[in-house]
């Protein structure tokens, strides 16, 4: 018998593309296959909080010029508080209620033992504690104005006001009632938008708790205090 070759003929490939293939060839074997990475949570977000007793201020004072400099108005939503930056707006919600109002805090206060907020007989009259007079409420920082403050700060040095007149006679009266029992009793005259006032102050004091005590000394002898940030 005869043997018989079979002959295959392959299509001839230039180098390069073979270079091409090999190269393509030991890549795919190499490199492990790819994953997509996990999505990246979102960053939790918190706003800064506080729970206490909240009270209202209205009649008494209303026309007054504020620790801010400005002529406090009742129906204006706005609040006192005696450590957040004035210009702060937070939101104050009814916790018995579940109501909720958006103030600016451009006063001080309030001084009562527990109360952690005085709000304005406007706000006060959305939560709907107007009869009740105070009510449990939670506290939460939306901006805290021009200038990021912590949320407490015992560093600076405080006065306490103890009265704001459009008159100067009546400043001097009072002026004059407080010293004679009490020291470092000055006017200081203010100019604000819609005229001058005077302002009665009492003291500097570089710490805040001493300046509380000598408020609520004040209160009790009948001279309602307001502690101001000088």
């Amino acid at each position: 018998m005869i043997p018989v070759t079979f002959k295959f003929k392959f299509p001839s490939l230039s180098y390069a593309a073979f270079l091409s293939l090999a190269l393509t060839w030991l890549a795919a074997c190499s490199v492990p296959p790819s994953r997509v990475p996990p999505p990246i949570p979102p960053v939790p977000t918190s706003r800064a909080t506080q729970t206490g007793i909240a009270s209202w201020y209205g009649p008494g004072f209303h026309g007054k010029a504020t620790a801010s400099g400005v002529i406090y108005n009742q129906n204006d939503l706005t609040a006192a508080h005696q450590t957040l930056p004035l210009g702060t707006r937070v939101l104050v919600t009814n916790l018995e209620t579940g109501k909720s109002v958006e103030v600016l805090i451009n006063d001080r206060g309030p001084f009562a033992k527990g109360r952690i907020i005085d709000l304005s007989y406007g706000a006060g009259e959305i939560l709907g504690m107007i009869r009740a007079g105070t009510i449990p409420v939670r506290i939460e920082i939306i901006d805290s104005g021009p200038h990021k403050i912590p949320f407490i700060r015992d560093s600076l040095d405080y006065t306490l006001q103890m009265g704001s007149f459009s008159q100067m006679e009546n400043a001097r009266q009072l002026r004059d009632r407080l010293a004679r029992t009490y020291t470092d009793v000055a006017i200081v005259r203010l100019q604000a938008k819609d005229g001058i006032y005077y302002r009665v102050q009492l003291g500097v004091f570089s710490n805040r708790a001493v300046a509380e005590e000598q408020a609520r000394e004040l209160s009790q002898a009948g001279y309602p205090a307001m502690i101001l940030e000088k």
